[in-house]
């Protein structure tokens, strides 16, 4: 896996780079997301994969999953990506590529894990505190975990923070003990 994201890299940098220099963040997200949603796919795998397939029929291929609507640029990306056989890397590529466009556009994607559906307004009170704590814009998903007793978890790349009872629960038990 380590291996994969350091591989991945450069190719993500060349993309965000491309991507920003021609003021496209979101269409080369898209055609990126595209791409790697057809390439983890057990069937379009076993094909590129394939000793016997030529670089030129896997290049038609790709084309045909990104439709009329891919630019020339992205479409010689995923054509380097073709001749390097790079294109397994796609997902590992896009989450760098994600995490590259989060930071330039100041945006944070934050995930919050609570025992019931949040109400707007207590949406909004965890986005402006998050907001407030990085400095960033907060892109916020939520989503309903049963095995929670109550409270939340909110994950911001690689911070968490355990706002959970379970959690509470455990501090509790090892402050007693």
């Amino acid at each position: 896996m380590s291996e994969a994201i350091t591989t991945a890299r450069p190719y993500a940098q060349a993309a965000f780079e491309e991507a920003l220099k021609l003021g496209d963040l979101k269409g080369w997200s898209e055609i990126l997301l595209a791409s790697a949603e057809a390439v983890i796919h057990p069937e379009v795998r076993a094909v590129i994969t394939s000793p016997r397939i030529l670089k030129a029929q896997i290049e038609k291929l790709m084309e045909g999953f990104l439709g009329s609507q891919v630019k020339p640029q992205q479409l010689n990306f995923v054509r380097i990506l073709v001749d390097n056989q790079r294109l397994l890397l796609l997902p590992e590529i896009v989450v760098i590529f994600e995490a590259l466009k989060a930071e330039a556009e100041k945006t944070v994607n934050v995930v919050v894990d609570s025992a019931f559906e949040l109400s707007a307004a207590q949406q909004e009170k965890i986005i402006s505190s998050l907001k407030a704590r990085m400095g960033h814009e907060i892109k916020l998903v939520c989503k309903v975990n049963k095995e929670l007793l109550g409270g939340v978890v909110i994950r911001a790349g690689d911070k968490v923070i355990d706002g959970s009872t379970r959690t509470r629960l455990g501090e509790m038990a090892n402050a007693l003990a």
